[in-house]
C-alpha cells in the first residue's frame, strides 16, 4: 500500500494567504480518484482539491481554518483496494439509528455528524431525525431568554431584544475590502457619464438569438458587445489600457477584460483574455464559462491574473447609474446599467428608445478627461451602429 500526500497546488506570488474552509472527507474514510477532500481560499479564489488515487484518507496534517502555504503537505492518503458492497451505506445508517433516537443525545449528533459521509449524513437527515428540532444546539448564535443564563449582566441586557451573528471575514472578503481601500487611497478616481442607444443590440439579438442559439447553444447578451467596443477604444486611447508602477507608466499591448461576477462568496472578476483576437461567439462562450465557474467555485489562478481593464454591470440587479470603483493596478473601469425605455430626440424627433447609461470611472493621475471623455463617446458610436465593431 502506497502513502501519497496531499499537496497544495503551486500558488502565484500574488496571492497572499491561503487558508483551509473545509474538509469534506475525514481520516479513514474512503475517497476515489477525483473525489474533492477539501476547499481552500485564497485572497482572490476558491480552489477544490481532489484525490488523485482510490483509497482512504489516511491522515489530516493541517485542520480547517489554518493557513497553508504554497506546495504544503496538509494530508494522507493511502491507496486501497476495495471490495464494496452495496449494503455498506445501509448498515452504516442502522448501526447509529438507535443513537440517534435518543433525545438525550442531540447536542452530540451535531458535533459528531460531520464525521460522516456527505451520502451518510444526508440519509441520517432526511430518515432519522429532523435537524430543525435541535435548534437549540444551532451552530449559530441564536439568543433568548432560555439561554441567556452564562451571559455577563451587560450582555444579556443587550441581547433580549437583539439577535445577531459574529462571523470572520473571508480571505476573498478582505481581499475585496483590502483592493476598495487601495484604490480608494491611491487613486484620483473621476467618473465621467454618457448614454447609449440600445436599440441596434437589441435588434440584432432578437433577430439572431434562435440562430445562435440553436448553433452554439449560447444566449447572446450585452456584455459581448460592451467587450468588442471597449477593446476597440483601447487600442485607439492606450492610455486606458496603461497603469502607474512607480514612476513609470506601463503600456499593456494586449487586452485581457476582467467582468464583474456576484457570487455567494462576494465579487470576483475572472478575465477574458485576448478580447481582441475573439469574436462575439467566443467572447459569449468565454462569459457563460466564468459564470458556470464562478457559481461553482471552480475557477483556477490563471483565471484571475493579468487584466488590463475591467466591466462591470449593475444594470442586471437594475441599476440606474453608479460610479465604479477602479481595480487596482488597473487605470479605468466601464459600469453598464440597466435599460430603459426614455425620451430622445432623433432628426428632431422625440422618440421613446431603450437607453442605457454608461460610467467611465478612471485615474486622473494617469488619464486626463480629454481622453475619458472621448473613449467613452466612441464606446457610444460603436455600440450604437454596431456594424463598425465588425469590419
Amino acid at each position: 500500500m502506497d502513502n501519497i500526500n496531499i499537496i497544495v497546488p503551486e500558488l502565484p506570488e500574488s496571492i497572499n494567504n491561503a487558508i483551509i474552509i473545509k474538509w469534506f472527507k475525514q481520516p479513514g474514510e474512503k475517497v476515489k480518484n477525483d473525489d474533492i477532500l477539501l476547499e481552500l481560499e485564497t485572497d482572490k479564489v476558491v480552489l477544490e482539491i481532489p484525490s488523485t488515487i482510490d483509497g482512504i484518507l489516511e491522515k489530516i496534517l493541517v485542520k480547517q481554518g489554518e493557513k497553508v502555504k504554497s506546495q504544503q503537505i496538509i494530508g494522507i492518503l493511502k491507496k486501497v483496494k476495495f471490495f464494496k458492497k452495496k449494503e455498506d451505506n445501509n448498515k452504516n445508517i442502522i448501526k447509529y439509528t438507535e443513537f440517534f433516537n435518543s433525545i438525550k443525545n442531540q447536542k452530540k449528533i451535531l458535533e459528531k455528524l460531520n464525521n460522516f459521509s456527505p451520502s451518510i449524513r444526508r440519509n441520517m437527515k432526511k430518515k432519522i431525525f429532523s435537524i430543525k428540532k435541535l435548534n437549540n444546539f444551532d451552530n449559530k448564535t441564536n439568543f433568548n431568554s432560555e439561554n441567556l443564563n452564562n451571559i455577563t449582566t451587560n450582555k444579556k441586557k443587550i441581547l433580549k431584544n437583539n439577535s445577531f451573528e459574529k462571523k470572520q471575514m473571508s480571505p476573498i472578503r478582505k481581499y475585496i475590502s483590502k483592493k476598495l481601500m487601495d484604490s480608494k487611497n491611491n487613486t484620483v478616481m473621476l467618473t465621467t457619464f454618457n448614454e447609449v442607444n440600445m436599440q441596434k443590440i437589441i435588434d440584432i439579438k432578437n433577430k439572431y438569438k434562435n440562430f445562435i442559439y440553436e448553433n452554439y447553444n449560447i444566449k447572446l447578451g450585452f456584455t459581448s458587445f460592451h467587450i468588442k467596443a471597449i477593446t476597440q477604444a483601447l487600442k485607439s486611447f492606450k492610455k486606458i489600457n496603461a497603469f502607474i508602477d512607480g514612476e513609470n507608466i506601463i503600456y499593456n499591448n494586449y487586452y485581457n477584460i476582467n467582468i464583474a461576477i456576484a457570487t455567494e462568496r462576494g465579487l470576483i472578476t475572472p478575465i477574458i483574455y485576448n478580447t481582441n483576437k475573439l469574436s462575439l461567439i467566443d467572447i459569449e462562450k468565454k462569459i457563460k464559462e466564468l459564470i458556470i465557474k464562478s457559481n461553482k467555485n471552480q475557477l483556477s489562478i490563471d483565471d484571475l491574473v493579468s487584466g488590463t481593464f475591467t466591466i462591470t454591470n449593475g444594470g442586471v440587479f437594475g441599476s440606474l447609474m453608479s460610479t465604479p470603483i477602479i481595480n487596482p493596478p488597473q487605470s479605468a473601469i466601464l459600469g453598464m446599467h440597466v435599460i430603459k425605455d426614455r425620451p430622445v430626440v432623433i432628426n428632431n424627433k422625440i422618440c421613446i428608445m431603450p437607453m442605457m447609461y454608461l460610467a467611465l470611472s478612471y485615474d486622473h493621475r494617469l488619464i486626463d478627461g480629454k481622453d475619458a471623455i472621448g473613449f467613452l463617446i466612441l464606446v457610444k458610436t460603436l455600440l450604437e451602429d454596431p456594424i463598425k465593431l465588425f469590419l
